[in-house]
């Protein structure tokens, strides 16, 4: 049986406040949106420049077999009812080749832009999850929470540390 993850985040959540509560210390909670921090950073940006950079590549790659797979789509429209069955059939078995072909390279080069996604922003994202930790310990909080999580529904703005992380990350670089 698997529990639930708004339960399991509540149960945390009692275990921190049940256990810092024994040690007469104050609850420090902070949260972070990691991907606006991402974003925000010197590396996130040339980050994502390099991946749209990669997208638009791959679309130019991709554009001259959909004109032709348009040019051919048209040709046959047109000369449809001037054909003979077979001529007509080994068209649509020329169109329908073309179709798997472009899939077949969209699914490619998909794979290939999650690579090279996580690639660029592996290494990075790790970089932003230890300036976190290393924030948050020096800090003195006692739990950093990630905005847009699943379980975190709402939390007051003066407890956002956003701005702070993507100020030490942009310090280490």
């Amino acid at each position: 049986m698997q529990v639930p993850k708004p339960v399991l985040f509540l149960a945390l959540a009692a275990l921190l406040v049940w256990g810092t509560a024994a040690q007469d210390e104050a609850i420090k909670i902070g949260v972070v949106d990691i991907d606006q921090a991402f974003a925000s950073t010197q590396e996130g940006k040339s980050a994502r420049e390099e991946l749209q950079r990669k997208q638009r590549e791959a679309e130019g790659k991709l554009q001259p077999m959909i004109e032709e797979f348009r040019s051919m789509e048209d040709d046959l429209q047109q000369k449809r009812f001037a054909l003979s069955e077979e001529a007509l059939y080994n068209r649509q078995l020329d169109l329908a080749q073309k179709r798997n072909e472009i899939e077949t390279k969209m699914k490619e080069l998909e794979v290939q832009f999650q690579v090279d996604q996580k690639r660029l922003e592996g290494p990075l994202l790790k970089k932003m999850l230890d300036v976190i930790e290393s924030e948050g310990k020096k800090a003195g909080f006692t739990v950093i929470l990630r905005r847009g999580a699943s379980s975190l529904l709402y939390t007051r703005e003066a407890l956002d540390i956003t701005d702070s992380i993507i100020e030490k990350y942009n310090q280490s670089s």
